[in-house]
Formats: structure tokens, sequence, C-alpha cells
């Protein structure tokens, strides 16, 4: 899917850039705001394991907010006390490699076969992190949320209800 022109200028505004690599718009407002990016998987030969970049500065910003004051620790914790919630976040990291393999083009899988690259993309869970059991980055949890389905993600908009948040440009 190519990116209309508009899209292209919105996600520049976002990130002051425009990655590489984008396969389309995976999430995004009701007013057409782009949310999460869908990314390649390999780009320039170099894997890139993180199949969804949050793109939204509303969202980066107030993830940021809840980083910083320590939720990752806290929902770490929780993950070690809490059987089903681990459970349904391993079921997470295990979703997230399939979609990888499933949404990545041909053309890149046998590209990343033939680099010796594919035991990377068995390892690595959500956002590049082989420590399944680890939540490191909430910005690429909630980003999975958005395009999927994450466990931790749905957390943050019960506890901090990003899901009800004014998106800006």
């Amino acid at each position: 899917m190519t990116l209309t022109a508009q899209q292209q200028q919105i996600i520049h505004q976002q990130l002051g850039r425009t990655p590489r690599g984008i396969v389309k718009i995976a999430a995004e407002t009701a007013n057409g705001i782009p949310l999460v990016l869908q990314m390649r998987s390999l780009v320039d030969d170099q894997p890139f394991p993180t199949l969804y970049w949050l793109s939204s500065k509303t969202l980066a910003k107030a993830i940021g907010t809840i980083e910083t004051q320590g939720w990752v620790k806290t929902i770490e914790q929780r993950l070690q006390e809490d059987e089903l919630l681990r459970e349904q976040f391993l079921q997470n990291q295990r979703d997230y490699v399939n979609s990888r393999w499933q949404k990545m083009d041909n053309e890149d899988k046998a590209r990343i076969e033939q680099l010796g690259f594919s035991p990377l993309y068995e390892q690595y869970g959500i956002g590049g992190i082989t420590q399944w059991d680890k939540v490191r980055c909430l910005h690429m949890q909630y980003a999975h949320h958005l395009a999927e389905h994450n466990v931790i993600g749905a957390l943050m908009d019960e506890e901090f209800q990003l899901n009800e948040l004014a998106i800006e440009i």
C-alpha cells in the first residue's frame, strides 16, 4: 500500500522525519491521523525487528510520562506475580513473532534467510526484546496493542485512559 502525500507529511510532522521501511499505517484515528506504522523487517539488509512503530506525538509524550513514573517496573513486577497476566503477555510475544513473519514480504523473508538472520526473528519479541518476560518499552507495547492486541496496552488504557486522549498531529 502506498502512502498518500498527506499521510507522508503527517508522519514527517509526527516523527520529525520520514522513516525508511514503512509498509503501511497499521492504526489511525477516525479522522485519519496515523497512530502506528507497520514497518519492513529488513531495511538496507539490516534486521529491523520492530513490526509496529508508534508515530503519534500525543501518545508518545503521554507514554513517556508513564515510563518516567516507573510504571515499567510496576508492570514487570505484576508479570512476575500474576500467572494469567504473564501467560497472556507471553502469548502476545508469540503472536507478534508470528505476525511479523506473516506480514513480511517474500523477498524480505528470502533475504533474511540468505543473510542468516532468521533465528533473530524467532528470538526478538515486541520491540526487538529477547527477554519475553520483560516489558522494556511501553511505546512498542502500546503500538502492538493498537495494531493487534496487547495485554500491557490494554492495561495502559485501563489505568491511564490513553484511548481517550485527543490526538493531535
